[in-house]
């Protein structure tokens, strides 16, 4: 029986140290991981970016070949003067 003990309070300090371990290991390397991600989002966006903006603009009309006059020969009833 002591055995079985022994055997479940050496599993058990083993899991602590590995959990413990893990903590420390991941404190240690949160900086590199939080500029990683940085730069990964910052990568998704730049991609995404034009696509989102070319779909927001409009699409700019032709010029026409040919115009009108520029002052017409008559005002119809625009002006009440002749």
């Amino acid at each position: 029986m002591q055995k079985v003990f022994n055997l479940m309070a050496l599993t058990s300090f083993v899991v602590s140290v590995t959990i413990a371990a893990g903590g420390f290991w991941l404190y240690k390397s949160r900086d590199v991981m939080i500029e990683n991600a940085k730069e990964q989002i910052v990568k998704e966006i730049s991609e995404a970016l034009p696509g989102i903006v070319n779909e927001l603009i409009p699409d700019i009309p032709e010029m026409p070949s040919t115009t009108g006059g520029a002052i017409p020969s008559t005002t119809g009833g625009a002006l009440p003067f002749k």
